[in-house]
């Protein structure tokens, strides 16, 4: 889609440069005004600005911590996320390319503040992965088929307690499920769904086993159609690390360079694409986030986004997304990755950062601008159709897409 703007733009640059040459004769004057309409032309064609419409599900509370969040999207366009409504039960929805919003709730989820269910992921074909909160708190992971049918579904070993259980992070293409349980110690554990319903668990090299230590897969695109799954293990001390686990079960740990070793400081890897590249966020020293890039053969590059502020954050700031700095969301398959920057003031930023390195920042319409408010990206498609949402000035949430 982008690299057909350009061809489109030299057609008919070209064209109008023909015109130059023949009406040049008639005198400089014609030619040289010719030639600044030929780069206006030029411009205007290769610069096609990117479109950002906001949104609200039906039902949507308008109160601080309420409101809409956009946190998948797929090749088609369609979104899905959950929204909070004004008794803070969360319920799902899905909303198609033109714009229709369908809200559901997973059979047996609670009705209290807290509870209800949260789609995190879509796949191609618009089947959604997501938990929900039962009456009791506890978790329970649900697929939900294209065509409407809720599966609810537990992994053996799961806590039944409040805050324990099944949490669905990811859906690949062919409909496997990637997503983390948390065990009666509230210890966590990272477990693989397949297609057929059956779910192996597995635990990277050097989790910790306390509570809410352990291995992590996060939202979104952490599983890839190749079945790799990129995640984050806490370790006894209390410090991130990155891990991939490879589709023959191997697992391999790693560490951005710079991360810090305090507790609540390290590596967490939040996506990967289907050639293996993993993107993520790294806990300085002093708190202060980054992004990196994993390649396929080990290679890590590191980056911060332009405007990103620089300064201390409290211990624990990357596990709450707090910290000032760079914070990738996802990464799409042609290696685009998009996510939010913090700035010096505390305020969310979008980005859209390039395979070549080249960045795009953005603001959603209506975003806050204090602290802790404004745009953050969740996930962007192969043609860089991102999805998110936004805090606005009141502490209320609504969902965004930015086309490009």
């Amino acid at each position: 889609m982008k690299s057909r703007i350009p061809c489109q733009g030299r057609g008919m640059v070209g064209r109008a440069i023909v015109t130059i040459i023949t009406l040049a004769r008639r005198g400089p004057a014609l030619a040289v005004w010719l030639v600044l309409c030929a780069l206006v032309l030029s411009v205007s064609a290769s610069a096609k600005k990117a479109t950002i419409t906001t949104f609200d599900a039906l039902g949507a509370g308008t109160a601080a911590g309420q409101g809409t969040l956009a946190l998948a999207i797929n090749p088609a366009g369609v979104i899905a996320g959950f929204y909070v409504d004004a008794s803070n039960v969360s319920h799902g929805y899905v909303r198609a390319r033109d714009g229709a919003i369908t809200t559901f709730d997973a059979p047996g989820a609670g009705t209290g503040a807290s509870q209800g269910t949260r789609p995190l992921s879509i796949n191609p074909e618009g089947a959604i992965a997501g938990d929900y909160h039962d009456g009791s708190n506890a978790i329970h992971g649900f697929l939900r088929a294209p065509d409407g049918t809720i599966t609810t579904f537990d992994v053996a070993g799961a806590g039944t307690g409040a805050g324990q259980g099944t949490a669905a992070e990811d859906i690949n293409p062919a409909g496997a499920i990637a997503g983390t349980y948390e065990d009666a110690s509230s210890a966590c554990h990272g477990f693989l769904r397949a297609p057929d319903g059956t779910i192996t668990t597995f635990d990277a090299p050097g989790a910790g086993t306390g509570a809410f230590q352990g291995t992590m897969v996060f939202t979104v695109d952490n599983l890839n159609p190749a079945g790799a799954i990129a995640g984050v293990s806490l370790d006894a001390s209390n410090v991130y690390h990155g891990f991939l686990r490879a589709p023959d079960s191997a697992i391999t740990t790693f560490d951005a360079p710079g991360a810090g070793t305090g507790a609540f400081q390290g590596t967490l890897s939040d996506g990967i694409d289907q050639a293996g590249t993993i993107e993520g966020v790294y806990a300085d020293a002093s708190n202060v986030a980054h992004g990196f890039l994993r390649a396929p053969d080990g290679t890590i590059t590191t980056f911060d986004v332009p405007g990103a502020g620089t300064g201390a954050g409290a211990p624990g700031c990357i596990s709450t997304l707090t910290c000032q700095g760079a914070v990738p969301e996802n990464i799409n398959a042609p290696g685009a990755v998009t996510g939010e920057y913090v700035d010096a003031s505390g305020v969310n930023h979008g980005f859209l950062r390039a395979k070549d390195g080249s960045f795009v920042t953005f603001d959603a319409p209506g975003a806050g601008s204090g602290s802790g408010q404004g745009t953050i990206p969740v996930c962007n498609n192969p043609v860089n159709s991102i999805t998110g949402y936004y805090i606005d000035a009141s502490g209320v949430d609504h969902g965004f897409l930015r086309t490009p």
